[in-house]
């Protein structure tokens, strides 16, 4: 009984033997690499990647929730970032700032067309026949319609600045620049 003990002890100590996908490719100088990472491999070496599986003494991994994962296939086209983020991910944080740079655009022009003809209107009048408050009330007209400008600038000017950070986090993700437009 204390020798079927001991065994048991001893067999428990002992580590597994495990199995481990590696893989293998020849380069164009006819060197032999090997790696356990498929993403290690070099894309242009990815068609040609042979798979063998190693037996060697390891030490026991943490089970992985996850399934194990086939090798990526390249078909030339991405589909998604590195995150995995696609084409509908971007198109749908891009198009916000993009509807609200065109209205505010819009807006910014009605108001410049609205200041200009104020502004002209004014150089015409003749100010002899006027009250104070009448002029007075023109002026803060047009210090309300530039302020109004303003307003928008500052609208265009955040929507750009927006549209170019995710221009930058698309680039900074590997993300199709197309999908930003």
């Amino acid at each position: 009984m204390r020798r079927l003990f001991y065994f048991l002890i001893f067999l428990a100590l002992i580590s597994p033997v495990n199995a481990q996908t590696i893989y293998k490719w020849t380069d164009e100088k006819g060197v032999v690499n090997y790696t356990d990472e498929y993403s290690k491999v070099p894309p242009a070496y990815r068609d040609r990647v042979g798979v063998e599986k190693w037996k060697g003494i390891q030490k026991p991994e943490a089970p992985s929730l996850a399934p194990p994962q086939a090798p990526p296939q390249e078909t030339g086209e991405v589909t998604a970032d590195i995150y995995g983020r696609d084409e509908a991910w971007w198109r749908d944080k891009v198009r916000p700032w993009k509807e609200k740079l065109k209205e505010a655009t819009e807006n910014y022009e009605k108001a410049q067309t609205n200041f200009t003809k104020k502004s002209e209107e004014l150089s015409q009048t003749n100010f002899y026949g006027r009250s104070r408050s009448q002029t007075k009330w023109d002026v803060m007209e047009l210090n309300r319609l530039n302020e109004e400008k303003k307003k928008y600038e500052a609208q265009i000017a955040e929507a750009n600045e927006m549209l170019e950070k995710l221009s930058k986090e698309a680039d900074e993700s590997k993300a199709n620049p197309d999908w930003l437009k």
